[in-house]
């Protein structure tokens, strides 16, 4: 009885760690509403990195083309691919003169490094302003790019979008891919809402050219595979010059993985960049997604003993209902109100996935972008 009593302080605790994330930290993204902002038409230049993306480009290119914005280029960069990726480029250059190409072959110093083939299209790019968007990625409305430019300011030169993934009708794993963006945008909102921003997302992030070169590039971290964007977000994203942009017509759409091999995969990439954030950022993220496994994995092995159940099940219940409510708000603001239900079960999901992913990249590093 002695170890239930353990578990069950351990229970307490975590559930009030819990609660302390979503009503201080997660609320802050949850319950504010987008700020008005003066439309300002500055020149920017769209990038947009492929690397054997020559399907993607065909389909998307055009949603960058359509947009409804006075001054813009578009980069295209055709990062050393084997397929037909050039071509296609060099085939919407041909037909449209907002369109710069940038053709780049591996080095044997940077072989297979995304980071080395943006840092050329940032360099060949004509506007300091610089939007960023996946090859496999459109945006949602052709007032992306003034939305996103929108968000800029004197003293403003990041910011955060977000990067949503195609509904597919009747597919577990599509609504666990959801959910688990959800969160992630759910987090990296709410701590730069709260004046600690520590990543954004490449499918939908924007920042200078004058930032890019104070930091010296990505020469950083230009070794780690992953993280063009949110290493650098973590790198130089401060209270002062982030701003956050998630008006519905900002978002942006990529195509999602439709395996879980795949997914897995990418995910894996994603999250090994974490071990390079900022101390304070891995304490915190850490403790929350630790306190998420104690929470269910305690909860649940309490209430198999029936220990202090009628307790247990108040917190439990509690916890639940106070994400419900937090997570179930953003989830709304960000288009995805049809994982409201299912949040408990795909939490779950989520959490064992981080798991695997951890215990994966303890083992072996993943190597490359593509």
């Amino acid at each position: 009885m002695v170890a239930l009593d353990i578990i069950f302080y351990i229970f307490v605790a975590i559930v009030f760690i819990q609660l302390f994330y979503y009503l201080i930290f997660l609320r802050s993204f949850a319950f504010l509403k987008p700020r008005q902002t003066t439309k300002t038409a500055v020149p920017i230049s769209v990038i947009v990195c492929a690397k054997n993306e020559e399907e993607n480009l065909k389909q998307f290119i055009p949603s960058i083309l359509e947009q409804d914005y006075p001054n813009f280029q578009i980069v295209l960069i055709n990062d050393a691919s084997s397929d037909e990726t050039l071509s296609v480029i060099e085939d919407f250059a041909e037909r449209f003169n907002t369109i710069k190409v940038v053709n780049v072959k591996n080095t044997e110093a940077f072989w297979a490094n995304k980071k080395y083939a943006l840092t050329l299209g940032i360099k060949a790019a004509k506007y300091d302003h610089l939007l960023f968007i996946d090859a496999d990625c459109k945006p949602v409305s052709n007032t992306w790019i003034s939305e996103m430019t929108a968000a800029f300011g004197d003293k403003k030169s990041i910011i955060l979008g977000y990067g949503a993934y195609t509904k597919i009708k009747n597919s577990f794993l599509n609504k666990l891919i959801r959910f688990e963006t959800v969160l992630t945008a759910s987090q990296y909102f709410s701590y730069a809402n709260m004046g600690i921003p520590y990543m954004g997302v490449g499918r939908n992030l924007a920042y200078t050219r004058t930032l890019f070169f104070e930091a010296n590039g990505f020469i950083n971290h230009i070794n780690v595979r992953s993280g063009d964007d949110d290493l650098f977000v973590n790198q130089m994203a401060t209270s002062e010059n982030t701003a956050l942009c998630f008006s519905p017509e900002s978002f942006t759409e990529s195509v999602p993985k439709t395996t879980v091999k795949a997914w897995l995969k990418q995910k894996r990439r994603h999250i090994s960049t974490a071990n390079y954030y900022k101390k304070s950022h891995q304490f915190l993220l850490g403790l929350y997604y630790i306190s998420q496994l104690l929470f269910w994995s305690t909860g649940i092995f309490l209430l198999s003993y029936l220990f202090n159940w009628e307790i247990v099940t108040g917190l439990f219940a509690l916890r639940i209902l106070v994400q419900w409510i937090i997570i179930g708000k953003t989830a709304k603001k960000l288009n995805e109100s049809d994982l409201v239900f299912l949040i408990p079960i795909l939490e779950i999901f989520v959490i064992l996935t981080q798991l695997a992913i951890f215990i994966s990249n303890k083992i072996s590093k993943p190597r490359t972008w593509k």
